[in-house]
């Protein structure tokens, strides 16, 4: 399955006449946070494939348009504290970031703990079922040392740092930390999983196949 990820930034070229044969070969679309719901419509609409999103610090509760008010992206599914099998893809997310301000979709570090806890039921559901517990993990914020900074807006989650170690998703794609400079790292290993900073858009394939044939 080949996915496409999005986050933070507007690709002005997503916007134009050639995007779906750019992406035709894409299968799913996840957003990871601090876009416009209608630039997540738009996607959506117009590859016609199935979107899944959480929310970042940024997001607004009611975003103003001139075709209306939104409170998410019509269409899509949101992934917050959901565990979801999508054709034998099994996804988890979390939005926010830590709280630096007063606003919505932002938590302190215990309360990101309680996120996590919530996703647990669905983590043992799904080793049973279907002999692993998670493919692909959808968080705004990055994972405590895996890709965050020191100030505190953006440092990582050390509960999402946690999840990823014990349950081993095949991918932990992650938002919220803008990149700059072509050295900066966006693609960790972190013990069986690929931590992927998706600034802007990225394209991953994940083997369903070959996951679906392994038991863990």
């Amino acid at each position: 399955m080949r996915i496409l990820s999005l986050s933070d930034k507007v690709i002005s070229f997503i916007y134009g006449h050639p995007v779906k044969e750019r992406f035709k070969e894409i299968d799913l679309v996840i957003g990871c946070g601090d876009l416009p719901y209608t630039y997540l419509e738009y996607v959506l609409t117009v590859l016609g494939i199935p979107l899944y999103y959480v929310r970042g610090n940024h997001d607004k509760v009611i975003e103003y348009t001139t075709y209306g008010q939104r409170t998410r992206p019509h269409g899509a599914v949101d992934l917050h504290r959901r565990v979801i099998n999508h054709d034998g893809l099994i996804l988890a997310g979390v939005e926010g970031s830590l709280r630096y301000r007063v606003g919505k979709f932002q938590y302190s570090q215990e309360e990101m703990w309680g996120h996590v806890f919530r996703l647990m039921p669905g983590m043992f559901s799904n080793r049973l079922r279907y002999g692993r517990y998670l493919d692909v993990f959808v968080t705004h914020a990055p994972s405590a040392g895996i890709h965050d900074k020191d100030d505190l807006p953006h440092r990582g989650i050390k509960a999402f740092r946690w999840f990823v170690k014990v349950f081993q998703p095949s991918v932990h794609v992650h938002g919220h930390i803008h990149v700059y400079r072509p050295d900066e790292v966006i693609r960790t290993n972190f013990g069986k999983t690929l931590v992927l900073n998706t600034f802007g858009f990225k394209e991953f394939e994940i083997d369903i196949i070959s996951l679906n044939d392994h038991k863990i």
